[in-house]
C-alpha cells in the first residue's frame, strides 16, 4: 500500500458500501490475472499442438505415439492428426471464452473505478503497477 502526502489524502469516510466495492474490485482483479495466466497457458499449448501437427504432416505414415495425460498410445498418423485438430478447436473455444470473460471483468472494473475514484479521489490506488 502506498502512503500519500497529506494534501492528497481524502477525508471521505469508508462506508460499508465502499468497502464492498473495494473488495469486489480486488476479487475481479485477482480473477483477471488468473484469466490472463490461463490464456497464456492455452496459447502455449496451441503452439505445441501446431508444432505437433506440422511434424505429423512430415511423417511418412509410420505408427505414432500419442501422449494423453501421462500415457503414450500407439495410433495411426491419421488418428493423431484428427486428435490434434479436435484439441485445437477445444482450446480455441476456451480461449474465446476467456477473452469474453476478460472483457466482462474489465467492464465491471471500469464501473467500480469510476465510483471509487469519485468517492475517494487520489487517496485510493486501483491501478496495477
Amino acid at each position: 500500500m502506498m502512503v500519500r502526502p497529506a494534501e492528497e489524502e481524502s477525508e471521505a469516510e469508508v462506508r460499508r458500501e465502499d468497502q464492498d466495492n473495494i473488495n469486489k474490485f480486488a476479487r475481479l482483479n485477482a480473477r483477471l490475472h488468473d484469466v490472463r495466466d490461463e490464456r497464456a497457458l492455452i496459447k502455449k499449448s496451441l503452439e505445441r499442438l501446431d508444432d505437433a501437427a506440422t511434424e505429423l504432416m512430415m511423417a511418412s505414415g509410420d505408427p505414432v505415439l500419442l501422449l494423453i495425460g501421462e500415457s503414450f498410445f500407439d495410433t495411426t498418423e491419421e488418428d493423431a492428426t484428427e486428435f490434434c485438430e479436435e484439441e485445437v478447436e477445444r482450446m480455441q473455444g476456451q480461449l474465446e471464452s476467456l477473452e469474453k470473460e476478460e472483457g466482462e471483468i474489465l467492464e465491471k472494473q471500469t464501473g467500480l473505478k469510476k465510483a471509487l475514484y469519485a468517492r475517494f479521489g487520489k487517496s485510493i490506488q486501483l491501478e496495477d503497477k
